[in-house]
C-alpha cells in the first residue's frame, strides 16, 4: 500500500465525520448511531439520505451545500477515495455530510427502519456478471427497504447503458413508479442542479463521449419483488480504475 493512501487512512480515523465500523465489531455490539444519525450526531431531524458506492464523495458534498435542509451520508468501502468528499466536508464545515466506510451489503447494521428518506447511486460497477452484486438489482432492493421510509426515492445516474437497461427492466417487471427517466441527461432539457453535480468517473465518462443515463423511482417498502429475466447487451469498454486497459481491450464485463 502506497505512502499516500496510508497517510489517508491515518487522517480518517481522526476525522469526527468518517465512520469506520468492522464486520467482527458489529457481531459483539450494535452500532451506536443506528436509529440514533438524527438526534446523536447531526443534532437535528433533517431528512437522511444516502449515496451509496459514494467514491470521492463528491454527490454528499455537492447535495449537502445544495440542501442544508437535509442530512447526507456517502457510503463506500474505498477509504482513500472517501477521503477526498470527507476532507472538503471537514474543511467547508458542512455539518449535514458524514461519510461511513462499509459494504454496501451491511448497511441494515448501520441505519434503523424508516430511517432514510433517499438513495443516490452514483456511478456503481455494472456488475455484468453477476446481477446480486448490481446495485439496483431485486436482492438489494429487498435491502433498501428494511432502512427506507415509506414511498423513499431512488436515483441512479450511470454511464453503463447494461445497468440502465437493467434497471429500467427491474423498474418495469415490478410496476415502480418512475419519476424521471433519460437515457441522455444533458441533451434531455432536464434543468435541474442537482443532475449537474459530476463526480470524478462522470466527468471521464463524458471526456470519452459516453452519454450519461438516469432513473429515478419510488421504491416501496411491502413488494413482491421479481428479477427481470432480459438479455442485455454488455458494455465494450472498461471502466477507469479497474485494470484499465486501451481501447480496443475485452468489454467491460470481461476483466
Amino acid at each position: 500500500m502506497g505512502k499516500n493512501k496510508l497517510s489517508k487512512f491515518a487522517d480518517m480515523t481522526t476525522y469526527p465525520n468518517v465512520f469506520q465500523y468492522t464486520f467482527g465489531a458489529l457481531q459483539k455490539e450494535s452500532f451506536p448511531l443506528k436509529g440514533k444519525w438524527r438526534s446523536d450526531y447531526f443534532k437535528n431531524d433533517n431528512p437522511i439520505v444516502l449515496e451509496l458506492g459514494c467514491g470521492k464523495g463528491e454527490y454528499t458534498v455537492g447535495l449537502a451545500q445544495l440542501f442544508p435542509e437535509k442530512n447526507f451520508i456517502g457510503v463506500d468501502i474505498k477509504g482513500a477515495r472517501m477521503w477526498s468528499g470527507a476532507k472538503q466536508a471537514l474543511d467547508e464545515n458542512l455539518r449535514n455530510a458524514a461519510f461511513l466506510r462499509t459494504h454496501i451489503e451491511l448497511i441494515h447494521h448501520f441505519f434503523t427502519e424508516n430511517e432514510v428518506s433517499e438513495i443516490w447511486i452514483t456511478f456503481p460497477d455494472p456488475q455484468m456478471k453477476k446481477v446480486n452484486k448490481r446495485l439496483t438489482s431485486t436482492r438489494f432492493m429487498k435491502m433498501y427497504t428494511q432502512i427506507l421510509d415509506d414511498s423513499a426515492v431512488i436515483h441512479l445516474k450511470t454511464d453503463s447503458n447494461f445497468l440502465y437497461t437493467y434497471t429500467k427492466a427491474m423498474v418495469e417487471e415490478n410496476n415502480l413508479t418512475v419519476l424521471t427517466d433519460t437515457d441522455d441527461l444533458y441533451q434531455s432539457g432536464i434543468d435541474d442542479k442537482i443532475l449537474n453535480i459530476q463526480t470524478f468517473y462522470e466527468q471521464q465518462w463524458r471526456s470519452r463521449g459516453l452519454n450519461i443515463k438516469y432513473i429515478q423511482f419510488i421504491c416501496p417498502k411491502n413488494h413482491n419483488w421479481s428479477e427481470p429475466n432480459i438479455e442485455i447487451e454488455k458494455d465494450e469498454y472498461r471502466s477507469f480504475g479497474r485494470n484499465a486497459a486501451p481501447s480496443g481491450s475485452p468489454k467491460r464485463g470481461e476483466n
